[in-house]
């Protein structure tokens, strides 16, 4: 259960999620912090999946989410209540990420009795800007893609293995909000907050949800509170995210599909020469796809109101086949 807060308890928490410029505690001890290359390389085979399903498989850790954990996630529905998890389409960019290009393209004619509008979407959605998941054959390590298929298999007109068309019958599971920016009693976390094991299982002691095979883990930076109270920055060089050392966290709880409001990883990634390796061993060693640059503002307004951090997520990808990836709508029910 969900610790209970007396009234005055939670009005001082809620002024506390106001600050802008937070003073975190300090960051937790334990564990090794100071990840190097060689340790990335280290994971890339220690926690991998590869072969796990077969020599064939393309769905990775989505083979996780079974018809059992789904039957569940739709059962806990009780509220009927959904919420969207995406960020409205972006036509104007001001960091540096493509922008979403939409016009219409037939209008309907003066003194038509009957008539029609149609309109066109075009996006290079991976970036930092627009909601989207990462398929499998989105990235390579030393030559190879998840379960050991080679870069060769990639190709302008798509890839011939781990396109995004193997998740076209959607992911259907639990979903877990990590939200942090609530968990430190701040409105959003600053850019050099990284974030480690400990801070994920000290959420799950104060929200009363273990994190469970199967599941799809959502890490709440509050990133786009921070750009409405701060403006844009560079992503790259300043942007809170998960530490490498949270990597043989997920592996150990099988966890299904992993997402945040941003790129996943603390951005610099506090290891030197890698400069994404939470994304690189999700999806190239452990097969699991990420949901980037969702929006979890609304979500955690209704998780807070029902004290509740868990509910059914829905996502349906594009069957485009050879993607690496596509742009979606995440719905989160509860």
């Amino acid at each position: 259960m969900i610790r209970q807060r007396t009234c005055l308890g939670w009005i001082a928490f809620s002024l506390a999620c106001l600050v802008i410029h937070p003073a975190y505690p300090e960051e937790p001890a334990g564990g090794k912090r100071d990840l190097t290359k060689a340790d990335i390389d280290a994971m890339m085979k220690s926690l991998s999946n590869w072969g796990r399903w077969g020599k064939d498989d393309q769905r990775g850790t989505l083979n996780l989410i079974t018809p059992a954990k789904q039957k569940a996630a739709v059962a806990s529905v009780s509220d009927g209540v959904t919420v969207s998890l995406a960020r409205a389409a972006i036509k104007q960019e001001s960091d540096g990420s493509s922008a979403f290009e939409h016009q219409i393209v037939v209008l309907p004619k003066p003194g038509d009795e009957i008539a029609y509008a149609g309109d066109e979407f075009a996006v290079r959605y991976h970036g930092f800007s627009q909601t989207h998941l990462d398929g499998l054959c989105h990235l390579v390590y030393k030559g190879r893609m998840y379960n050991g298929f080679s870069q060769e298999t990639l190709s302008a007109k798509g890839a011939a293995k781990l396109g995004v068309e193997n998740f076209k019958n959607g992911i259907v599971t639990r979903a877990v909000l990590m939200d942090m920016p609530r968990h430190f009693g701040v409105r959003y976390l600053d850019g050099q907050r990284a974030i480690y094991p400990e801070d994920l299982e000290a959420w799950e002691k104060t929200s009363g949800v273990e994190v469970q095979s199967g599941d799809a883990v959502l890490i709440h930076t509050g990133r786009w509170a921070r750009r409405e109270a701060a403006g844009a920055w560079d992503v790259m060089q300043d942007s809170a995210g998960l530490h490498a050392s949270c990597l043989p966290w997920l592996k150990r709880r099988d966890v299904a599909v992993i997402g945040s409001d941003l790129a996943l990883d603390v951005l610099p990634s506090r290891v030197a020469g890698f400069p994404q390796p939470v994304h690189w061993v999700c999806i190239v060693a452990m097969g699991m796809p990420i949901l980037d640059n969702c929006d979890f503002e609304k979500v955690s307004e209704e998780a807070a109101s029902r004290k509740r951090w868990s509910f059914l997520l829905t996502v349906a990808p594009l069957d485009v086949e050879g993607a690496t990836g596509s742009p979606v709508n995440p719905l989160a029910t509860f």
